[in-house]
């Protein structure tokens, strides 16, 4: 039985690999490319109309509302009547390292042990997703590729999503280390009553938590150490993959929910120094002067969720971004929700801005403000000059589910296209039953 359900796995993943979407990396943008007389949103809060952006080899050059545009061989895109937006950004993600949640063979996203600062994730990511192109269609152009397990996972990159290869996908390398928190709080066990055991887990759960987190702390001043003999005898290659946390070319994205986990993540800015960023981060509405006094971003990992605890309000997730945004906090939205896959990035946006973010700064948070977060600010996140054609052309408000109809996405100039399996089997089946 196991050997046929194996076989019908291999011919289940091969009919696939057989099937797979003609949709390939566009060539370098040359030239002049205009994209006239749209709304365009900054990504920064500002709002432009009828304005006109001029692309020269995939950067920015010129922006304004009377742009005059040459004779001859140029490229024009009119987005009259249509609104221009910065290429969404997904902070955090398993893209390209996730394919089937439930066949381990493409899962590639842990590593064995606890303390890996040397895992870098960009070397597994898969260009080949199918995932990729769903997201592509829904204005996602960036994504921060976020290794799991053990304490210390190692180091994220961040990827463009029109790529023959990895290397070719880069974007910003191996800018953040990532460390997941134990869980400082003993949780219900949901199996209690099929085991026959007690249904809350021992008290100590708690006090583990607070080993491993010494763990991870004695690691760093270990490491800490380390780089002040500027004469070891041996190199230490964990160590050394920790290097930049302390020179602060890395950031420390902590991944953590509660408010007592928080602060044991600001103990880190206290005691090393670290730039901090928290993921996940429900609880902290509670505590945003605190974040903001020790400059620590969060990312709200899925607003689209229950609140924290029974007492707190049924839509206190979808009003956390604000409450972090006007007690300015650096805040950032992303989608981590296994089914949707990153997706509904701009829909979860658009929640938080019904919920008092308000528009301008709702698409801030999935552009500029997780540009900012991931560092890539300057040469991504806003339609400014200098920075890459990242850009978005929607019939309507790329926030909103039933208007958000995209028509064009430019990838550093580069046309991409919009296509995915989706969209393929739904031509397929139209065109079988004769649907117009």
């Amino acid at each position: 039985m196991k050997r046929i359900l194996a076989l019908l796995t291999i011919s289940f993943l091969l009919g696939s690999a057989a099937a797979q979407e003609t949709i390939y990396p566009a060539p370098a943008q040359k030239g002049l490319l205009f994209i006239k007389n749209g709304t365009v949103h900054v990504g920064n809060g500002t709002l432009l109309t009828n304005t006109t952006i001029k692309i020269e080899n995939g950067k920015i050059t010129e922006i304004g509302p009377n742009l005059a545009i040459p004779a001859g061989n140029v490229q024009v895109v009119d987005a009259t009547g249509k609104h221009v937006y910065p290429g969404l950004i997904l902070a955090s993600s398993q893209l390209g390292l996730v394919e089937v949640n439930s066949v381990r063979a493409t899962i590639d996203h842990t590593e064995l042990g606890t303390i890996n600062p040397s895992i870098r994730s960009i070397v597994a990511y898969n260009t080949d997703s199918k995932v990729i192109n769903t997201l592509r269609s829904n204005g996602i152009l960036l994504a921060n590729i976020v290794p799991q397990g053990g304490l210390i996972s190692g180091s994220s990159s961040v990827v463009q999503l029109d790529a023959w290869n990895w290397e070719d996908a880069l974007y910003a390398a191996d800018k953040h280390m990532h460390f997941s928190m134990p869980s400082l709080v003993a949780r219900p066990n949901r199996f209690a009553q099929f085991t026959g055991t007690d249904s809350r887990q021992p008290a100590d759960v708690v006090k583990a938590a607070l080993s491993r987190i010494d763990e991870v702390k004695q690691f760093f001043r270990e490491a800490k150490a380390y780089f002040a003999n500027a004469k070891n005898e041996k190199t230490n290659l964990k160590f050394e993959a920790a290097r930049r946390l302390f020179s602060k070319e890395q950031k420390l994205f902590i991944h953590c929910d509660l408010v007592k986990e928080m602060l044991v993540a600001i103990d880190f800015v206290k005691e090393f120094g670290f730039d901090v960023v928290i993921v996940g981060g429900s609880e902290s509405w509670q505590i945003p002067d605190l974040l903001k006094q020790h400059n620590i971003p969060v990312i709200l990992n899925q607003p689209h969720s229950l609140p924290t605890t029974q007492d707190d309000d049924v839509d206190l997730p979808y009003k956390t971004a604000a409450i972090l945004h006007q007690a300015g906090v650096l805040v950032a939205i992303n989608d981590e929700d296994g089914q949707t896959r990153g997706r509904n990035l701009a829909f979860n946006a658009g929640t938080a801005a019904a919920y008092g973010l308000g528009r301008e700064a709702a698409l801030s948070a999935i552009t500029l403000n997780a540009a900012r977060i991931l560092g890539i600010d300057k040469m991504t996140g806003s339609i400014e000059t200098g920075k890459d054609a990242n850009l978005l052309i929607s019939e309507g408000d790329i926030l909103d589910m039933r208007s958000s109809i995209l028509t064009h996405a430019f990838i550093q100039g580069r046309s991409i296209r919009l296509e995915n399996k989706h969209t393929q089997l739904y031509d397929r089946y139209r065109h079988k039953y004769g649907i117009q």
